[in-house]
């Protein structure tokens, strides 16, 4: 029987780490109302609302779909570092962003030094 030997997930404190970050957004900045911290691969890490009703199995997915599908029409115009698409409509605003390696990386030692 093959079993995988690796998590499919990022670290358990990391993730914690990022849920605090994410939630003090969802606090401070106004009209927001979800956050959600996915990996590339399209599967949701961390999530928080003050309204419900999103499915983040299936946004997580799309966010990394989108995300894929941009990255490669960059390419083809020859720009490189895509870091945000922001989806503008009538009820509201969806911003996908990228968090660079150096920031996770910068997160991962702090949470290392504790």
């Amino acid at each position: 029987m093959f079993t995988l030997a690796q998590s499919r997930t990022a670290p358990k404190e990391l993730i914690d780490f990022a849920k605090n970050e994410i939630q003090d957004v969802l606090m401070n900045v106004r009209s927001v109302n979800y956050v959600m911290l996915c990996s590339t691969d399209g599967f949701d890490l961390a999530h928080v609302y003050k309204r419900d009703g999103y499915n983040s199995t299936k946004l997580a997915a799309v966010s990394s779909s989108i995300l894929a599908m941009v990255a490669a029409f960059m390419n083809e115009i020859h720009l490189e570092g895509c870091q945000s698409i922001t989806l503008d409509a009538d009820n509201g605003k969806a911003i996908l962003t990228s968090i660079p390696f150096y920031t996770l990386k910068n997160a991962s030692n702090k949470i290392i030094q504790y």
